[in-house]
């Protein structure tokens, strides 16, 4: 039974790996689910067992993204050993990681973009990244980090909006495009706008105290 329910769990992974991959390059409509089932492996039948229609495997990959986004944010939320500052910027270079590797989080952000999909901007990775940066953002107000009059609201629109816009550029720009240097030059634009003078003396000395890295995002799981 052990055995059964494992191979269930990896034949379903492979048919949400393989769409994510259809989705990523193709776009929703345009998707075919022949080469879905060509990329996973899988039967027609083990497809429909595990999903209903197109649209319910789509969501299958929306609901894995929002996952990998979750238990990001509450890893570096986690961090102890690092201001908030750096942890917002441990997160976001993750996120950016993500974007230029993790099939999944690739697949998401081409699904939120289509009409079918406008309404899963509200609950998905993007959401989560929102809550997650004003957590940190009272929290850098709490220790001296950001200015006491810093808006939290105000600080994570604005940082959102420029990391958004930073992702759209590079479809536009093209592959040459180093994203993790563009979420980074984005981040350092809002973050020096709102620092107290004490934490951009430290950071003009110091710069970044953490990075992602691409070994650590278990993407070959």
């Amino acid at each position: 039974m052990a055995r059964q329910q494992e191979r269930a769990r990896r034949t379903r992974a492979a048919i949400i790996r393989s769409a994510a991959v259809e989705f990523g390059k193709s776009g929703y409509a345009a998707a075919s689910l022949n080469r879905i089932l060509e990329g996973s492996r899988a039967t027609k039948g083990a497809m429909y067992f595990h999903f209903d229609s197109k649209e319910d495997l789509a969501r299958a990959v929306l609901d894995t993204a929002v996952e990998r986004y979750r238990a990001s944010a509450e890893r570096w939320l986690a961090r102890t050993d690092l201001g908030p500052l750096d942890v917002l910027h441990g997160m976001i270079d993750e996120m950016a990681l993500r974007l230029e590797h993790d099939i999944i989080v690739q697949a998401e952000f081409r699904l939120i973009i289509e009409p079918d999909f406008y309404r899963d901007v509200q609950t998905g990775g993007g959401r989560i990244l929102g809550r997650a940066t004003r957590a940190l953002a009272i929290r850098a107000i709490d220790q001296g980090q950001l200015r006491s009059d810093a808006d939290p609201d105000r600080f994570t629109r604005t940082l959102s909006a420029a990391l958004a816009g930073q992702r759209y550029l590079v479809d536009i720009l093209g592959s040459g495009v180093d994203l993790r240097a563009r979420f980074q030059e984005a981040l350092e634009v809002v973050v020096e706008a709102m620092a107290t003078r004490e934490w951009g003396e430290r950071f003009r000395n110091d710069g970044w105290r953490t990075q992602a890295r691409l070994e650590e995002l278990g993407l070959g799981a």
